[in-house]
């Protein structure tokens, strides 16, 4: 029997590998660098016109299984386009969108192999859109290793850099480990259900006998763990810092933006349609990893004096953020998940403008451009570029969910709305106390930009922070302009987030 492919469905991940594997093609015939950067972010840009085309339509689904549920009820398929799906999807692309641009300075200052880098930053997002897309255990497997195996490859890019190659190495054993312990969970829950497919795990597990409960429970929890790692949460969450620092710093941001908001997705799909049985193992367990993430993350982000890992600490923190409306349970849940989504996509948003900065605003360092490194690197930005700046203090107090950010406030919000509503008070109050922590080293960093140069008085001139390029790049500085268009949208209007996920969980 011969099944059909709705090839519409998967247009966008289609679209993007059939450009990835040209572009490996088309390297190894000398084709221009900027040339090569044009046709990825432009697939890119195809993909998300295809996303925008599938939402305007009903949802369809491919690679179904040929019977039925009982009483002539619908198919279960591997890959599901439904508006949730198109929603992420959206987000993954337009934020895929945004390191592109981030990059092609990048591959330049870093002498990166530009028909590689662009290869595999493809391939890692033709992983995350199948993520999101996925309706059963093994499509999520494959999908969830399609997005990290060549992002090992893209941390350690830079060969003539050893903590590049550390970056990498971390990166691949703790995704093993993870890797390894997730599969174990999901043969655990096949042996247990005989179902891959998430629409008929859960009513099998609904109506599991009692001696197989503790073997659905283990999978449950190993299920979990593997999503783990791909957010970094707490206890998978110690390859962030170094891998932020040692992978090219748009691979970083990809890794913090993209690749987190794939793994949300992938996580509530699996919890909200596959496991709402066993809410009472998973709920609690979720509470207490979002708990200790965002101490965690918050509390070493506190003591770094580094950009980079400063914003690798924070992205640990803002996953216990995301993790903890998830806590509730089947209590409320559609409430969480978009709770969690609006969380996402507006942290998109505000990670990827500071990320933007960082990566644009570079100091010579013999005939290698290299970016700011540590906060006090930024003292006086606002006297060389008054702009950026203020957009990097946007950005800190959007994270930091203060007025004018009114995007990170609202985020927050939302997050804190579904954890009370759903009577994890005392995560609600964790995460307050958390909010507080975090109001010190966003509000630190963003002064720094507005101080005098070390060694230099208040009346230091703009000349004042020499050895420093003046500006990015035309990419970086259209990166910097959408992001801070996007903040300021969101800021001004913020429930446009919030009635598009109701609308679509």
């Amino acid at each position: 029997m011969i099944q059909g492919i709705d090839y519409a469905a998967i247009a966008p991940p289609l679209i993007l590998a059939v450009a990835a594997i040209g572009l490996l093609l088309a390297d190894a015939f000398d084709v221009p660098r900027r040339v090569l950067g044009l046709v990825s972010g432009g697939s890119l840009a195809v993909a998300l016109l295809a996303v925008l085309a599938l939402a305007a339509g009903d949802r369809r689904a491919t690679f179904c299984l040929p019977d039925g549920l009982r009483a002539g009820g619908p198919r279960s398929c591997s890959y599901v386009a439904d508006d949730f799906t198109l929603l992420f999807q959206g987000i993954v692309l337009a934020a895929a969108v945004v390191v592109v641009l981030l990059s092609l300075q990048e591959i330049t200052d870093s002498e990166i192999p530009v028909g590689e880098y662009h290869f595999l930053l493809l391939a890692a997002v033709v992983g995350a859109l199948s993520l999101v897309a996925a309706r059963d255990l093994v499509l999520l497997v494959v999908a969830l290793e399609t997005l990290s195996l060549p992002v090992f490859a893209l941390a350690g890019l830079r060969r003539y850099d050893g903590r590049a190659s550390e970056a990498a190495l971390k990166l691949f054993l703790v995704s093993v480990v993870s890797a390894a312990i997730m599969l174990f969970g999901i043969s655990l829950v096949y042996g247990a259900t005989g179902a891959m497919h998430l629409d008929r795990i859960a009513p099998a597990l609904e109506r599991l006998p009692a001696d197989l409960d503790p073997v659905a429970a283990v999978g449950v929890v190993l299920v979990l763990a593997g999503f783990a790692f791909k957010v970094a949460a707490v206890p998978f969450h110690f390859w962030a810092p170094d891998v932020y620092q040692g992978a090219p710093l748009p691979v970083a941001a990809f890794l913090s933006v993209v690749s987190k908001a794939a793994g949300f997705a992938g996580l509530a799909i699996v919890l909200a349609l596959g496991f709402p049985a066993y809410a009472h193992v998973w709920g609690p367990l979720v509470a207490v990893l979002a708990a200790i993430t965002m101490t965690l993350g918050n509390l070493l982000a506190l003591r770094q004096r580094t950009a980079i890992r400063l914003l690798a600490w924070s992205s640990v923190a803002q996953s216990g953020y995301m993790l903890a409306p998830l806590s509730v349970g089947t209590h409320r849940l559609p409430e969480a998940v978009a709770a969690t989504t609006a969380y996402v996509a507006l942290y998109a948003v505000m990670n990827l403008g500071a990320f933007a900065v960082v990566i644009g605003f570079r100091r010579r360092t013999g005939e290698r451009r290299t970016p700011f490194d540590t906060l006090d690197d930024f003292r006086g930005l606002a006297r060389t570029s008054p702009a950026v700046a203020a957009a990097l203090a946007f950005f800190l107090i959007c994270l930091a969910g203060l007025p004018p950010g009114v995007m990170g406030l609202f985020a927050k919000v939302v997050v804190f709305r579904a954890t009370v509503a759903g009577g994890v008070t005392w995560l609600a109050v964790v995460m307050a106390v958390n909010t507080v922590i975090g109001l010190y080293y966003y509000l630190a960093w963003a002064a720094r930009l507005f101080a005098a140069p070390a060694g230099l008085g208040a009346g230091a001139g703009a000349g004042a922070v020499a050895g420093y390029d003046a500006a990015p790049g035309l990419p970086v500085r259209a990166a910097i302009t959408a992001t801070v268009a996007g903040a300021a949208v969101l800021s001004v209007a913020p429930q446009i987030v919030l009635q598009t996920v109701t609308q679509v969980t």
